[in-house]
């Protein structure tokens, strides 16, 4: 029996609007199990996409909003469509500029794949334009980076490891990431 999967993701865990959004467009299209997290689609791992993947079984179909749901490159979203092909399944991704791409449909492929490397495209010049961006303003001495969050914390890091505590545990309960506990020990 065919298992509509969908899988929805945001980039920050400040995004739960947009995440309810996409579950709830999931759903309507008809998904029995939705696969949801909050992470960067650059992230190593994002298991419930693993998890989404692994579920899957022959005839099945995986439903995602848009491809950058999915993936992050046109190279990325190729690999996974073979990879979903393979297993004898299909993607369907519901907001193409307003029509559905379904890959059982040779014509939905081939547009998938082209707007999906224009959306590539489209990245890479506005990473760019950042880079110039900041470029130009730090010429200009008007650009000094992003505060380094955890070093303005070194204090506490400091009060709590003399307190005894490991840097797991410091991390933990300041929201820090261990490394950041070690680099404020050492300086």
């Amino acid at each position: 029996m065919q298992e509509i999967i969908g899988y929805a993701r945001t980039s920050t865990t400040e995004q739960v609007a947009g995440l309810t959004a996409q579950v709830r467009d999931l759903r309507k299209a008809g998904c029995t199990k939705v696969f949801k997290e909050q992470m960067s689609g650059t992230a190593p791992q994002r298991p419930e996409l693993a998890a989404a993947l692994d579920r899957m079984r022959q005839g099945d179909v995986l439903i995602v909003t848009k491809p950058d749901r999915l993936a992050r490159s046109t190279a990325d979203l190729l690999k996974h469509v073979q990879e979903i092909t393979e297993r004898g399944c299909h993607l369907i991704v519901l907001s193409m500029g307003g029509q559905t791409l379904d890959t059982r449909n040779p014509t939905s492929k081939l547009m998938l794949t082209m707007l999906a490397a224009v959306a590539e495209f489209e990245r890479d010049l506005m990473k760019e334009r950042q880079a110039e961006g900041i470029a130009k303003a730090k010429a200009e001495g008007k650009y000094s980076g992003r505060k380094p969050t955890a070093r303005s914390r070194k204090a506490e890091v400091l009060k709590l490891h003399k307190a005894g505590k490991g840097a797991s545990e410091i991390a933990r309960e300041l929201g820090i990431g261990r490394s950041s506990v070690y680099r404020c020990l050492e300086e």
